[in-house]
């Protein structure tokens, strides 16, 4: 399994680069991608990160999963955003995984895969019409193909959540006890 992870300017740290390395301690391979115009990014925290690709050099079907993580970055582009949209509607229409935490599943919800899906998503951003079951108390929810995470404090359970859906539940635990959670 091979996944795509969408980065940003403003895209927030723990969110994706930690999911990305402990998918890398999995031994699943993550490339990233971004919409900038620079493969060299800046996240929330003003890290420099150089992505593998660019938009227009990818092969969606290179993929079996996307991810998508959250940061301030969603709120300044949702309402323009035409990549991170057409891909999230391209790997449903494959019926692929697909992953998003924070912010990230605003994403989903307006290319509505959030539909009818159980999912969580960072408060407050529930409010825009997503027709699905939001659960609050949850730090991520797995529906079907659907993967949603809370936010930052979430990411050990996002990742969790990929690693089981792709490897099995033993696999997931082993990487959370080989990190000490």
């Amino acid at each position: 399994m091979k996944g795509l992870l969408i980065l940003s300017d403003f895209c927030e740290d723990t969110e994706a680069l930690s999911t990305r390395a402990l998918l890398k301690r999995a031994q699943i391979s993550v490339d990233t991608v971004t919409i900038n115009p620079s493969k060299m990014i800046t996240t929330g925290y003003g890290l420099q990160v150089m992505v593998d690709y660019h938009s227009d050099e990818i092969d969606f079907e290179d993929y079996d999963f996307l991810i998508v993580p959250g940061g301030k970055y969603v709120a300044q582009i949702i309402d323009q955003d035409t990549f991170i949209k057409s891909t999230v509607k391209t790997f449903e229409k494959d019926q692929k995984l697909i992953c998003a935490i924070c912010a990230g599943p605003r994403f989903l919800g307006e290319m509505g895969v959030l539909k009818n899906k159980q999912y969580t998503i960072y408060p407050g951003n529930q409010n825009d019409a997503f027709e699905g079951v939001y659960h609050p108390e949850l730090k991520a929810v797995t529906d079907g193909l659907v993967i949603t995470a809370r936010g930052a404090g979430a990411t050990l359970d996002f990742a969790y959540e990929i690693i089981r859906y792709i490897q099995g539940e033993a696999a997931a635990k082993k990487i959370l006890q080989n990190i000490a959670y």
